[in-house]
């Protein structure tokens, strides 16, 4: 079995690598008194907001055909469960978008230049759908859907 040979140079340099660290931990622990919340409660009691638009893709394919696809935006929100929240829908492209929040009775319409504003609370974790019932498959220039993740 080898011996490990330890030199006066080698013993200076791992004391001075422990010193250095002793050093940091003290300097660290005197400066920083702990972690920084990044997020807090709300100083208010109204719901949080999420905003929505409407919005259009347009495009032309190499033969000619002009194509065109309506969306929500964002497509996909997040949300806690029991958290109430407003949902607020501005609508910019399209004359109106009749929608429904699949799995709930939750029914509107968004109207171009108008902002609808819908109270929403989910009981159950899950995917909830926004569906807009003018643009609910390729054929009607979507599908215009935004999903909903309770967590």
């Amino acid at each position: 079995m080898d011996a490990i040979i330890l030199s006066a140079r080698k013993i200076a340099w791992i004391a001075g690598a422990i010193l250095i660290a002793l050093a940091a931990y003290y300097l660290g622990s005197f400066f920083w008194k702990g972690a920084v919340a990044t997020t807090s409660e709300p100083v208010n009691t109204e719901p949080r907001m999420i905003n929505l638009v409407t919005g259009e893709f347009k495009a032309e394919t190499a033969d000619g055909k002009k194509i065109e696809a309506y969306r929500w935006d964002p497509g996909t929100i997040f949300v806690e469960k029991d958290e109430p929240f407003r949902l607020s829908i501005y609508g910019v492209n399209g004359k109106e978008h009749p929608f429904y929040i699949e799995g709930t009775d939750v029914k509107g319409v968004v109207q171009q230049g108008k902002e609808t504003i819908v109270d929403l609370k989910f009981e159950k974790e899950g995917f909830y759908r926004l569906i807009c019932n003018t643009h609910s498959d390729i054929a009607s220039n979507g599908p215009m859907i935004a999903y909903i993740v309770v967590d």
